[in-house]
């Protein structure tokens, strides 16, 4: 067994391996960039080494500096976590003629499967299922377009050496397949240095299915059951879960061994995972082969009682696999949602900056550690305080959940959803309660366009409909009466004028544009020691009990006998007393006066915001890469602006009108905050 190893890459992967490598007694090396110098899986490890500035190009890309780091802190191994180098069959090759070991499959292994178009090839002489398509490199856009035409819309246009959603369009048309496959050629030559581009059938109503694999260096390969993985947002999983709920076994059992004789072929070795688009009558054709641990491998971990990075780095070492196919468990049912620094409301548009707070659910299970199940994990990679940067990934944080069943599962995950505390950036932690409430979800009747299908419009916070609205009224008043007793209760008040504390209350629920709504609560029997109080509104009564403390941003307790967990936060916006309140992905702004103070307020003037229509603003922090346009231009609605970079991603402005360029306000290079102006029109 390995004495010390090297961790190639950052954030909640990192610090993923480190736990497993500790409990194993191996003693590890981290590396970091500037940007990630403060950062939590720098503190974890044994040993952090710098390997160059904040762009992953100049520092996590480096594979001559990771190899330096190793011989320079006498690491015998590197395990490469997930992206960055995970997959790069040279970087592998090279590790292992400098004598050290990789803990992942062999470089030939890599090689084989990393290229997409020879993978599917190689797929199809060793008896996997094949989608029809295109495999050879495309050369022009209008070549791709013939192409499309030829296998017929809707097409998917594909880099070879992509992943994780980048350089992958859907065509439905052929000004998409034009547009689609320029946007793919430069997404991959950016992200992977590889800018071929091939082009298969998309298939409709798909599910995305996966085979956890492992194999060792004496032969053998097994399967870890699957991942049901068809929640996907611009093809990029949002919530993944094991087992599926749509496949039989006979099903799972044929997709098993089919991922088996492909792992076979290649002579794989470590963990990876063979990657199925299913149809609705559960035929099933090869996708591609991950060659790295996955980002959802903790749910495959909870339905197993396996430790895959434990595996992944014995295996390495060359030990047997401690476990055959009839061994392999199923036990409850995992789900894990990706809990990424991004706005759901504008966009999904990467957020960046200061985790003003960030405080997880209580866990009951962790990371490395299988001897704890049904119950709730957090791998991450932030902390309290930590900065979000722009140049990587937006996910900071993976919520996993373990139940007996199913719904065991959504119940658990919608709970541990109101606890996710993250404040200073935004989250899309309010989607992904709106998707785990979602009917169809439930049902488990969904495929990966479910999101497309159900939030084609984008995501509005009229999306996430609240089971009892009147429960966040009712909660809103019983805070303010905590913070009013407390007010009472102050030493030293004058006799004759302390302040008194009726039961009367008015809740103003602040809308955009100035519309707001009120009503009226009655907050009875409120006990300052216990904090119980009888909440009466929209003619029904809450029994709030509570020990929250006035700063906590977090409130749990019982309601009606039922434990509930919610987020409270003072002082919103530009208006000290506002108060928010977030229950099942439902946030309420709201305004608790007195009945009298509620009379005065509608008498206040609304304050409408600038008329911001003639600029062209930045939707998010990120990098200015290109201006489109000079000053006097003629430009037309929908045409090309700039484009941001943020977090891996390219995103294109378009202007939303006609319009002269009146002034550019921004310039080529310099680092965008969100709403900031680029761009000025007459």
């Amino acid at each position: 067994m390995f004495n010390k190893i090297l961790i190639a890459n950052r954030g909640e992967i990192a610090c993923r391996v480190i736990l497993t490598a500790r409990k194993m007694g191996i003693k590890t090396v981290a590396v970091y960039s500037d940007a990630d110098k403060d950062a939590r899986h720098v503190e974890l490890a044994d040993e952090a080494v710098n390997i160059g500035p904040a762009p992953s190009r100049d520092s996590y890309l480096q594979a001559e500096k990771i190899i330096a780091a190793c011989k320079q802190t006498g690491a015998e191994a590197v395990h490469p976590g997930y992206g960055f180098l995970s997959e790069n069959a040279g970087f592998a090759k090279r590790v292992e003629e400098e004598g050290l070991v990789f803990i992942g499959p062999k470089h030939y292994s890599i090689a084989a499967m990393g290229d997409k178009i020879e993978s599917k090839k190689l797929a199809g002489a060793a008896g996997v299922n094949c989608i029809p398509g295109v495999n050879d490199a495309i050369e022009t856009a209008d070549k791709a377009v013939e192409i499309a035409q030829s296998i017929g819309y809707p097409v998917m246009i594909k880099a070879s050496a992509g992943g994780g959603g980048k350089g992958l369009r859907v065509a439905f048309n052929d000004k998409e397949a034009f547009e689609g496959f320029t946007s793919c050629r430069n997404e991959a030559k950016n992200s992977f240095t590889d800018d071929r581009v091939f082009i298969e059938k998309f298939v409709e109503e798909p599910r995305h299915i996966e085979i956890q694999l492992i194999g060792d260096s004496h032969g053998n390969v097994i399967y870890l059951n699957e991942r049901e993985c068809s929640i996907q947002r611009r093809h990029q999983k949002v919530i993944e879960e094991a087992p599926s709920p749509f496949i039989s076994e006979a099903t799972r059992k044929a997709m098993g061994e089919q991922a088996v004789l492909l792992a076979q072929a290649v002579k794989y070795q470590s963990a990876g995972t063979v990657e199925f688009v299913v149809g609705k009558d559960q035929s099933f054709y090869f996708l591609e082969m991950n060659t790295r641990l996955q980002v959802e491998h903790p749910v495959t971990e909870c339905i197993t009682g396996l430790d895959l990075v434990e595996l992944m780095i014995r295996v390495a070492a060359g030990e047997k696999l401690p476990l055959t196919q009839a061994e392999v468990k199923r036990d409850g049912w995992a789900m894990e949602c990706r809990i990424n620094a991004e706005d759901p409301f504008r966009n999904f548009l990467p957020s960046t900056g200061r985790l003003v707070r960030f405080q997880p659910p209580i866990q009951s299970m962790f990371a490395a550690d299988m001897t704890k199940l049904h119950g709730v994990r957090v791998d991450t990679g932030v902390q309290d305080g930590g900065e979000i940067p722009m140049h990587y990934d937006s996910m900071i944080a993976k919520l996993i959940v373990h139940g007996k069943d199913r719904l065991d599962a959504i119940a658990k995950m919608r709970e541990a959803l109101n606890s996710f505390v993250i404040r200073g950036i935004s989250s899309n932690i309010p989607f992904q309660a709106a998707l785990l409430a979602h009917p169809k979800f439930v049902t488990g009747d969904f495929n990966t366009g479910f999101i497309a299908e159900n939030y084609g419009q984008g995501f509005r916070a009229e999306d996430v409909p609240h089971d009892d609205p009147d429960f966040l009224i009712a909660l809103a008043a019983y805070v303010n009466r905590r913070l009013l007793g407390r007010a009472a209760g102050i030493s030293g008040q004058l006799p004759g004028h302390g302040l008194t504390v009726s039961e009367d209350f008015v809740v103003i629920g602040m809308g955009a544009s100035g519309n707001n709504t009120s009503q009226p609560v009655l907050v009875r029997d409120y006990q300052t020691v216990s904090g119980s109080s009888a909440v009466e509104t929209g003619g029904k009564t809450y029994e709030i009990c509570s020990s929250w403390h006035l700063g906590g941003a977090r409130i749990r307790g019982t309601v009606n006998g039922e434990a509930f967990s919610a987020q409270v936060e003072r002082g919103v916006g530009k208006n000290p007393l506002a108060m928010r309140l977030i229950h099942n992905g439902t946030r309420l702004d709201a305004l608790v006066f007195s009945p009298r103070a509620a009379e005065l307020h509608k008498m206040m003037p609304f304050k409408a915001p600038p008329d911001m229509s003639r600029y062209v603003l930045s939707p998010m922090p990120g990098l200015l890469v290109d201006v489109a346009v000079t000053v006097g231009q003629k430009v037309q609605a929908g045409e090309r602006v700039a484009v941001i970079e943020a977090m891996k991603m390219e995103n294109v402005l378009f202007a939303i009108a006609d319009g002269v360029v009146s002034k550019v306000l921004a310039t080529k290079g310099e680092s965008l905050t969100v709403d900031q102006p680029i761009v000025e029109f007459i």
